[in-house]
């Protein structure tokens, strides 16, 4: 019984755990890395196709991005998640491999006029498409039986529509232990969604720190800092341009400016437009509404009660097509831009920040992490200019984080989540924080919980059975950037991905006649001399 650590250990993002369990291999988010991250964090640390299944905490791309190319390579097992995650994986992979194939096309356009070879999108639409197919639904609280000795249940963990800690009992050679693995623990009394659920126990918790460092404001009033920021910035006839993620931050966001409205917060402005100018987001919303029962706390369900659309409200455009979303760009009076994506590495949001960054009436307002390498990190970090789209914008525009709102729990929340279990675990493993909050946040637990608590390297090993290191991994280096991984060509990666599919055939080849071994040692032998010439 064997845990692994293949993603977000000692960095925020590309979540991904390996468990060994009762003769199965288990993936626990397969995650895509963003801004700086791990060196060759496309690469998996099985064939694919040895994989049994995967077991989804929640749709954002951190977290499902690398579904598809799990599939590519030949994942054939089963995907488990709750009805809502499997709804949101839908129009967000589909709307990740679109990226994939937009971003490929553009380099290969470029690298053609420079005499490079084209290269191949990290995964398509068909990859994409393939995999959705392999979701299998399991609402919050079921048990579910994996396999003999193996069962799950998916708790709801207050981050996203959908989102879950799941627990994992395994039972093999007369051991039984339960794994729980946080996923992402929700800002407590955050909109739309309830509070995070406490487990009871544990023998291993798989525990994300992301702001383990630090506390959000409290109590916040979200609507009055937000109208702040608008009317200083509408006062001085600039936008206000809110890069969201599409899915979760933008409902939230809605939610805040149908208070403002409400409230009538805003002065001089009239009924102010607000802009969503995302199609993915549009989508995402139709699904918040179709599981509104299902996920919605008291206070947004009491408002359904009064027919009070929590996240609707008068001024509110939605921009469909490419035509709508340049034409905000034209509207004369002050507006707010909702636009993905969340860190400003793609998407619409780049268009509309270079119409504004250079405009020192306009404010760019964060609200939520922003990872290292990001464009939306350098302009919190003070960048005084950009290249978009091969043009050089100054930044003139205000640049904000709006502190109080956030998806994820603070320190003194995820805290208390952890201090939640009786009797307390084994082990804590603290994962999908910056390096140095994982090993603070660990040492937090050991000292004020008294638990042992572990902040695992990259590819680092435990056997749960003895809970002792089988191998501590390698350290992250913090020398290898984005743009070295993208050297590595998608082409290439599928070829590392072939010589482990190649190394696990080999591997259980013994008992093959000699006949079938003599075929293939001849044609592997004959593949090699062509390609040594």
């Amino acid at each position: 019984m064997k845990l692994s650590f293949f993603g977000a250990a000692h960095e925020v993002t590309g979540s991904c755990h390996f468990l060994e369990a009762c003769g199965k291999k288990i993936f626990i988010d397969c995650g895509l890395p963003q801004g700086i991250d791990v060196e060759l964090p496309l690469r998996f640390p099985v064939p694919a196709g040895d994989v049994d299944f995967v077991l989804l905490t929640h749709a954002h791309i951190d977290h499902a991005g690398r579904l598809p190319l799990l599939k590519k390579l030949g994942f054939r097992g089963k995907i488990y998640a709750t009805p809502p995650t499997c709804d949101l994986s839908s129009i967000m992979l589909q709307d990740s491999a679109h990226i994939q194939e937009s971003d490929a096309e553009w380099q290969n356009r470029k690298g053609r006029r420079s005499g490079r070879p084209d290269i191949e999108p990290l995964y398509t639409m068909a990859d994409a498409l393939a995999v959705i197919a392999d979701f299998i639904p399991c609402e919050y609280e079921q048990v579910v039986t994996l396999a003999p000795g193996l069962t799950a249940r998916f708790r709801d963990i207050g981050h996203l529509l959908g989102s879950a800690c799941i627990e994992v009992w395994a039972e093999e050679g007369g051991v039984k232990k339960k794994i729980v693995f946080s996923g992402d623990i929700g800002n407590a009394n955050q909109p739309l969604l309830r509070d995070p659920v406490m487990v009871d126990g544990a023998d291993y918790v798989v525990m994300e720190a992301t702001y383990g460092d630090r506390l959000h404001s409290h109590p916040p009033d979200y609507a009055a800092e937000l109208a702040a920021v608008i009317q200083r910035t509408f006062d001085r006839g600039g936008n206000v341009v809110i890069p969201a993620f599409a899915v979760g931050r933008t409902q939230e966001m809605l939610y805040f400016l149908r208070q403002v409205k409400e409230r009538g917060l805003v002065k001089g402005h009239g009924g102010f437009t607000v802009y969503v100018d995302s199609p993915l987001a549009n989508e995402a919303t139709t699904v918040f509404l179709r599981h509104q029962n299902a996920c919605y706390d008291e206070e947004a369900l009491e408002l359904l009660n009064r027919r009070v659309n929590p996240i609707g409200f008068e001024g509110l455009k939605l921009s469909l097509t490419a035509e709508d979303s340049k034409a905000i760009n034209f509207v004369k009076e002050p507006v707010v831009i909702l636009s993905a994506s969340g860190m400003c590495d793609a998407g619409r949001i780049r268009h509309h920040l270079k119409h504004n960054l250079w405009r020192k009436e306009s404010t760019v307002a964060f609200t939520g992490y922003q990872a290292h390498g990001t464009v939306g990190r350098a302009l919190l970090e003070g960048a005084p200019e950009l290249r978009l789209f091969g043009e050089t914008v100054y930044v003139k525009a205000e640049i904000v984080r709006l502190s109080g709102i956030s998806g994820h729990a603070d320190r003194a929340q995820l805290m208390e989540w952890a201090g939640a279990f009786s009797p307390a675990p084994k082990r804590f493993f603290v994962v999908h924080g910056e390096s140095a909050v994982c090993d603070t946040f660990a040492a937090m637990i050991e000292t004020e919980l008294g638990c042992p608590a572990t902040a695992p390297e990259y590819s680092g090993v435990w056997d749960l059975a003895s809970d002792r290191e089988l191998d501590a991994g390698m350290a992250l280096r913090p020398s290898v950037k984005k743009a070295q991984i993208k050297a590595r060509s998608p082409a290439y990666i599928r070829l590392l991905a072939i010589q482990q599919r190649l190394a696990s055939l080999v591997g259980g080849a013994s008992g093959w006649a000699n006949r079938d071994l003599s075929k293939l040692t001849d044609q592997l032998a004959s593949i090699c001399t062509k390609w040594e010439k």
